[in-house]
């Protein structure tokens, strides 16, 4: 699994440096929504942060279902706050700056590049 991950990465990884200008074509809100939530709820790390933090914060009289149930909840807002906040300033910088969004892209693809690269020698070492 984690080789072929590490491909799936790297295929992004050089694909992102050899086209770094589709990160700014426009989208509609909606679909960059839907692909969000969708990335969100597919990753499983975020389902194993709330098995292995909310449990401890749990306890009081109401029902277990509920206050887990708003501690979750009360991260989803937070999260879309934050979140909001730097994706609006990163759009602003970006739009205005062509040449640091290319490099932007391309650095993220470079770091895709070498994460895979230390999960595949990781993996065959």
């Amino acid at each position: 699994m984690t080789v072929v991950g590490a491909a799936y990465l790297l295929w992004l990884g050089v694909g992102t440096v050899a086209k770094p200008g589709r990160a700014g074509v426009e989208r509609s809100a909606r679909r960059v929504l839907l692909k969000g939530v969708g990335i969100s709820g597919l990753n499983p790390k975020g389902l194993l942060l709330f098995l292995a933090l909310l449990p401890q914060f749990v306890g009081g009289s109401w029902p277990v279902a509920v206050q887990i149930g708003a501690l979750g909840l009360s991260h989803v807002v937070v999260c879309g706050v934050v979140y909001s906040g730097v994706a609006t300033a990163a759009r602003v910088v970006l739009r205005t700056r062509p040449a640091v969004a290319r490099a932007v892209t391309r650095g993220s693809g470079v770091a895709m590049i070498l994460i895979a690269a230390g999960l595949l020698v990781e993996r065959l070492h």
